[in-house]
């Protein structure tokens, strides 16, 4: 299986750079591998209509935090220059420091420190560690500060690379599910996004059950596959954690023959990764690095509302592993001349899994 067989053209202007207004206004294509036409047009707002009562729908309800903190390093001698600074956080270490991806990376030394702000509200970062891909360790350098503090203080929505342009004060809200609860994200479970609270009611009264997961996304979604072998790729490890009562309500409805419904690839790698061999689930409390890709046997998952996804990424394969490779290849076709919006904040497909059964 090779990263070329999950290529596709996409041209720029179909990444949307702005959520759609209101948010289950976004356009929603029906995709469904069992016969007859496969595909179909709607709204995201429409979905009760293409759900049954019964099913569950599993959303992850984990919180993005403004991760993405712009500074100075200041010059290291009269002569040199200041530097800007670009610091996403990615993970909170045992004794309070956080790793880091940093821009640009080569121009900092452990000892550094990064200003953040300017005048009275000034307030500084330093570098305590390095490693070579780039990452950084840093702590708050103000006596009683945490980096949290600070991360509030002046932290932007970490966007995705592909949305080029600056975070503002609107994403504080757009890239955020209406549900989120649980904080630890540094990317948005994007198919969530398309939710609003009148949406959530009319699912409920439709007998739409919603149970609630939660993975902390990490930066590692948006690395590249680099390996022409796709079996070479490794996956960077996310936390996640399904609760017992979720585990129960999702076991109630495979008993009694309903369908579970996946929101975004996040809460299906993690349905995938806590199920059992005999095709139900248990609570779970851990990582998963779990990489699906054609080949895979589904064993909890009906059907899976997501985004539109980069070509050869992991989640285009997740999504061909789902509902067909050709068919998703012809669905993703249909949407670009259809005039779909392709991203995080884009447009949403509802698959249908192409197994007949599942495990």
């Amino acid at each position: 299986m090779l990263l070329k067989d999950f290529d596709f053209e996409l041209p720029k202007t179909a990444i949307a750079l702005r959520p759609a207004a209101p948010r289950d206004a976004a356009r929603l294509l029906g995709v469904d591998p069992r016969g007859g036409n496969p595909f179909l047009e709607a709204r995201v707002r429409d979905l009760p209509a293409y759900l049954r009562p019964g099913d569950v729908m599993v959303f992850n309800n984990t919180k993005v935090l403004p991760a993405v903190l712009s500074g100075v390093r200041p010059p290291r001698s009269d002569d040199a220059p200041a530097v800007e600074v670009s610091l996403t956080l990615l993970e909170r270490q045992a004794d309070g420091a956080w790793q880091a991806f940093a821009r640009p990376a080569r121009r900092l030394r452990v000892g550094d420190a990064v200003i953040l702000g300017a005048g009275e509200e000034q307030a500084a970062l330093r570098i305590t560690g390095k490693e070579p891909d780039g990452a950084v360790t840093v702590v708050a350098a103000g006596a009683g500060q945490s980096v949290e503090a600070l991360m509030a203080r002046f932290g932007a929505m970490p966007l995705p690379p592909y949305i080029a342009r600056e975070a503002d004060d609107r994403d504080f809200t757009d890239y955020q599910t209406v549900y989120a609860s649980r904080e630890g994200a540094v990317a948005a479970p994007t198919a969530g996004l398309h939710f609003t609270p009148e949406l959530l009611e009319r699912l409920t009264a439709r007998g739409v059950r919603s149970a609630f997961v939660t993975l902390h996304v990490g930066a590692g979604t948006f690395l590249p596959v680099k390996t022409e072998n796709v079996a070479s790729h490794h996956m960077h490890a996310e936390h996640c954690d399904i609760g017992a009562e979720t585990a129960g309500l999702i076991n109630e409805c495979r008993e009694r023959g309903g369908r579970v419904v996946a929101v975004g690839t996040t809460s299906l790698r993690l349905l995938e990764t806590a199920a059992r061999e005999d095709g139900f689930i248990g609570p779970y409390r851990g990582e998963t690095r779990i990489f699906i890709k054609p080949g895979h046997r589904f064993r909890i998952t009906d059907l899976l509302l997501t985004n539109f996804h980069l070509p050869k990424s992991t989640l285009f394969m997740l999504v061909c592993a789902f509902a067909g490779t050709a068919l998703m290849k012809n669905a993703y076709a249909l949407a670009v001349a259809g005039g779909f919006r392709f991203y995080s904040y884009g447009d949403a497909c509802l698959l249908h899994r192409a197994e007949s059964e599942i495990v």
